[in-house]
């Protein structure tokens, strides 16, 4: 995997078009003002466990024993789940039931931008390919400034695309989630028997 795949896979991953309408429904309640610091915030926090991941990942993956060939296979099968979430959502989305108050940390921060797939993806590029760690760094970064600009728009970006210009991105995300987690069972299942 080279940087821009990976920044790609991350930036498809994180899903920022289609989180707008559950980061909007979760800040309904939170003054207009105070909204782009609580996103921030939580784009922070997303970071700090995604970098956590990033560089502290393989050593738990290495404690617990699990081969490669496995994290590849259980990598796929969450992006899968997700990417099947993205074609096909569920009533309540992927934040289930809504939370009183400002939002802190949950749901914002994890599950929606440092969520379980984006974790495995991490863990499997460095698993993989851990001396290329600066530039899985690089696309980390690199996607998560993307998604901090779309997000921090949210509101206008929700004007211009509409409920469903941002619902038909989302699907697109999907299905092109779903194929590269078809290609990561392939890789993983080669591998295993390779």
């Amino acid at each position: 995997m080279d940087v821009t795949t990976a920044f790609l896979t991350l930036l498809f991953v994180m899903d920022p078009l289609g989180n707008i309408p559950v980061f909007l429904a979760a800040l309904k309640d939170v003054p207009k003002r105070r909204q782009p610091f609580v996103i921030f915030r939580e784009l922070v926090f997303a970071l700090i466990v995604l970098l956590v991941f990033l560089y502290g990942g393989r050593f738990v993956l290495a404690w617990l024993g699990l081969s490669q060939e496995a994290i590849r296979i259980a990598g796929a099968i969450i992006l899968f789940l997700i990417a099947l979430r993205m074609v096909f959502p569920t009533p309540g989305g992927i934040m289930g039931e809504k939370l009183d108050g400002e939002p802190f940390f949950v749901p914002l921060a994890v599950p929606l931008i440092a969520g379980p797939s984006t974790m495995a993806v991490l863990m499997l590029m460095t698993n993989s390919e851990g001396e290329q760690l600066w530039l899985w760094t690089a696309a980390l970064l690199g996607a998560w400034g993307v998604s901090a600009v779309i997000l921090l728009a949210s509101t206008p970006l929700s004007r211009v695309l509409g409920t469903r210009g941002l619902i038909a991105v989302e699907r697109l995300m999907g299905m092109i989630l779903v194929m590269l987690a078809v290609q990561l069972m392939l890789d993983g299942v080669k591998q295993s028997l390779g």
